[in-house]
């Protein structure tokens, strides 16, 4: 990640943040009062946030709450007092976006946030953990398609591994999936997703049938 704000500029506050103009043709998230620029993402992060935008609005409706919430790409999370992050893929409540001309960052807690795992993944597995745990979201994805987290997170040997984090008054208990498990939700306990259909998302076309049998392995 590379730092905007140079460390000689005051720290920005969140309003700051919500009308800043710098021209960066980055998505940012706001740190402590620091602006970061966000990594250009693989293309495999991409189709895999695209598939689930798309089976988690299938879940909301299933489940009758397509009135109340939607699902969206990198909406903004404000979890601090001059924090704000941009979460892959989160659930939106349509009564926190009545106002479409304000900025998309969500004050409340989402009913469920996605982190797809791409460089930083200690990012995922420890800051933004503890932030959404604070901040009490109910459930919490990392989807770590390259099996790049710590083995105390996702165990030896280190495989692709999605950990979903559910709130268990008011701290997380984590349950591990991989290919061929199927993944268990609080937020919608009749979810028919499996971890190896997330995985091979993130593949064109013509590679699904070789990823799958990459993941199975």
């Amino acid at each position: 990640m590379v730092t905007t704000n140079p460390r000689n500029k005051p720290a920005i506050g969140f309003e700051d943040y919500l009308i800043r103009d710098d021209d960066s043709d980055r998505p940012q998230e706001l740190v402590d009062g620091t602006l970061i620029t966000m990594p250009p993402l693989t293309w495999m992060h991409m189709l895999i946030a695209k598939f689930l935008v798309q089976v988690l609005d299938q879940a909301i409706e299933a489940s009758g709450r397509d009135d109340d919430w939607t699902t969206l790409l990198v909406p903004g999370q404000r979890t601090g007092d001059a924090t704000s992050r941009l979460p892959d893929v989160a659930i939106v409540p349509f009564s926190m976006i009545e106002d479409v001309l304000a900025s998309a960052v969500l004050i409340c807690p989402a009913p469920l946030v996605v982190e797809i795992v791409s460089q930083n993944w200690q990012d995922d597995y420890l800051i933004k953990l503890a932030e959404y745990e604070t901040l009490s979201i109910p459930e919490y994805w990392i989807v770590d398609y390259q099996g790049l987290g710590g083995t105390r997170y996702i165990g030896q040997p280190k495989r692709p591994t999605i950990s979903v984090y559910s709130l268990v008054e008011g701290e997380y208990q984590v349950s591990l999936f991989r290919a061929g498990d199927r993944i268990e939700s609080a937020t919608f306990p009749d979810l028919e997703l499996s971890a190896e259909a997330v995985f091979a998302a993130g593949q064109p076309r013509y590679l699904r049938s070789q990823s799958q049998e990459i993941y199975e392995s």
